[in-house]
């Protein structure tokens, strides 16, 4: 990482990143994982997706972004958080001092739902495994709930999103720390609430350094 940039993180309380190196039996188990998930056909989902959508970036990562489900770019690409939400995600990990190949980027559902219509509870249910094993596997030392509906399905909540905000959950066993915050496409919608999106980034950023100390 460029030295000026590190300096300017370590001045915001922003840990740089540094790659953890995965095991062999680690590698066999993601791959493992991603075929469970290609050959997926637990819900009806399966029948009208191109491919299913991982997942993208280090599977040893210090943060980990979790939204709601691929829409049909995603579904064309394999990858989640494309187009212009997709930019706007990596603005927001790039002002973290992370990316698309440092963080973890995944979502609720790995298959596309029709319309881009919500997650069904039942849906959400089949692929809930999948997403808890990728938790587990990635150690995240933070996980970014984004949107209202990745935030409610983590944390098994019916709350709004604006009750969530600015609050520490915490996932799992590890009891991983969780944030929650807007969706890109909310704020390609809603531009005026980017503000509140940078208070949440510093705040979960703010917990990484502390915890790291």
């Amino acid at each position: 990482m460029d030295p000026v940039r590190t300096r300017y993180l370590e001045a915001m309380g922003i840990t740089p990143w540094v790659a953890r190196t995965a095991t062999p039996d680690q590698r066999r188990d993601w791959q493992e994982l991603r075929q469970s998930v290609a050959g997926c056909v637990l819900c009806p989902l399966h029948e009208g997706r191109t491919q299913t959508v991982f997942g993208v970036g280090s599977e040893s990562a210090d943060w980990m972004v979790i939204g709601e489900a691929p829409g049909a770019e995603e579904d064309r690409l394999g990858e989640p958080f494309v187009g212009r939400a997709g930019q706007l995600l990596d603005e927001m990990l790039k002002a973290l001092g992370q990316s698309r190949e440092t963080a973890f980027i995944a979502n609720i559902l790995k298959c596309r739902p029709p319309n881009n219509r919500d997650p069904q509870p039942e849906e959400a249910a089949c692929c809930a495994p999948y997403l808890e094993r990728q938790i587990e596997m990635v150690a995240p030392r933070i996980i970014l709930a984004v949107g209202r509906i990745a935030a409610q399905n983590l944390l098994s909540t019916d709350s709004p999103i604006g009750r969530m905000r600015g609050r520490v959950f915490h996932y799992g066993a590890r009891r991983v720390p969780v944030v929650v915050t807007y969706h890109p496409a909310y704020l390609l919608r809603r531009p005026s609430e980017k503000g509140k999106v940078w208070r949440d980034l510093l705040f979960a950023a703010n917990l990484v350094a502390g915890s790291s100390r």
